[in-house]
């Protein structure tokens, strides 16, 4: 199974990377195929490539439902 998920731009690297957070982790995502992306945009990211700009509010309803289902606990 595959998943793409947002994340916000917080700083652009000089090597066509940036450090992205998904709602409270950090990683650097490559931006080769995001044109014109900078900090505070959101985008959708999958195997350490950001794919697409997302809208901001979408983005987040999406981090909190991720978030939502990993603090459910089995019952």
């Amino acid at each position: 199974m595959c998943v793409a998920v947002p994340g916000e731009i917080l700083t652009l690297e000089p090597d066509g990377t940036a450090v992205v957070d998904f709602g409270g982790t950090r990683r650097t995502v490559s931006l080769a195929l995001v044109e014109g992306a900078a900090p505070g945009d959101y985008v959708v990211v999958h195997a350490g490539f950001a794919l697409h700009r997302v809208d901001p509010e979408e983005a987040r309803e999406t981090l909190a439902l991720f978030r939502s289902v990993l603090d459910e606990q089995p019952g």
